[in-house]
């Protein structure tokens, strides 16, 4: 499992994240205070609070989590 933090302040930014998201193989976790949600949903991400970073959790294995945080980098 891995975690980072990630700013999604823009609505192309949040299509961006769940575009690249929803290729993934493994379950992808959006925290915002004490609200967590699905990654690969664009409607919960927008019913959380985007004004300040969110934290990304990946439960996959560590070589998923950093290809999906490298592709997430290219795109955000």
């Amino acid at each position: 499992m891995k975690h980072f933090q990630v700013t999604l302040n823009s609505i192309d930014s949040v299509k961006q994240f769940v575009n690249v998201s929803s290729t993934q193989s493994f379950d992808i976790d959006v925290t915002s205070g004490r609200y967590v949600v699905d990654g690969k949903s664009i409607l919960a991400l927008f019913s959380i609070n985007l004004n300040q970073p969110v934290e990304v959790i990946c439960h996959g294995t560590e070589e998923e989590a950093e290809r999906f945080f490298h592709a997430l980098k290219e795109v955000l």
